[in-house]
């Protein structure tokens, strides 16, 4: 089974300062529909205008990746992480038995662009953790780069979650496929461009949700970024 949720059907919402589209039911976002897809329970797409951000705010009991795509995130929290996040990082927070931190954008003439997901995590209570890789485009042309994943396998961030993340470009006749064992789901969300998944065409912001499927090709790119997901189902 495949499923197209198309970009403007997700959640949306403008505060001014932050412009986030919603993948699944998110704050003020409800859709007794789309509450998850397996473990994975939020992709948020969020714009940050300069000189503003997220203030101190904590979370529990989640897996949390920050996936940078333009500008750059300042991160601080309370296990004493001050990092700034560039496009091509991928940062990895486990909130565990609590975490409290701010992300802000601090240029003055650049908005930040950058997705953030959480995945629910199979251990709960763990103690809070952090982690912060560079993935290197090259590894991403043309192919399906492992960027999360349980046990942080092949350089990628270590989750508490049975889920793994791959991150792709994909133009002409690039392609890639992704097997996909008896019982899982996968989750394709489209950052930028244009790709064929399975055959079926989709478009910037779009995602498609797949269950009971053998395996995920990705095809027929056109300047496409893409993140794929191996789900619990």
């Amino acid at each position: 089974m495949l499923v197209t949720r198309k970009s403007q059907d997700r959640g949306y919402a403008d505060h001014g300062w932050l412009k986030s589209y919603h993948s699944f039911s998110f704050a003020g976002y409800y859709d007794a529909a789309h509450m998850g897809w397996g473990n994975l329970r939020v992709i948020n797409e969020d714009s940050i205008a300069p000189g503003t951000g997220f203030g101190k705010h904590g979370h529990q009991d989640m897996e949390i990746i920050s996936y940078v795509l333009s500008g750059e995130l300042a991160h601080e929290d309370s296990m004493g992480n001050v990092q700034t996040i560039p496009p091509g990082d991928v940062q990895r927070m486990s909130a565990g038995t609590g975490v409290v931190h701010s992300e802000f954008n601090h240029a003055q003439g650049e908005t930040t662009h950058f997705l953030q997901i959480w995945i629910i995590p199979n251990v709960k209570g763990i103690a809070p953790g952090y982690e912060q890789k560079t993935i290197p485009a090259e590894k991403k042309r043309g192919a399906l780069c492992l960027v999360a994943s349980p046990g942080g396998v092949n350089g990628s961030v270590a989750i508490h979650a049975d889920a793994s993340l791959y991150a792709g470009l994909f133009d002409k006749a690039e392609r890639a496929v992704l097997a996909l064992d008896p019982g899982r789901k996968g989750y394709v969300h489209l950052i930028r461009g244009a790709l064929a998944v399975n055959g079926r065409r989709i478009i910037a912001g779009d995602a498609v949700l797949l269950e009971n499927e053998s395996r995920i090709e990705l095809t027929d790119g056109i300047d496409a970024e893409v993140l794929v997901f191996d789900l619990e189902a």
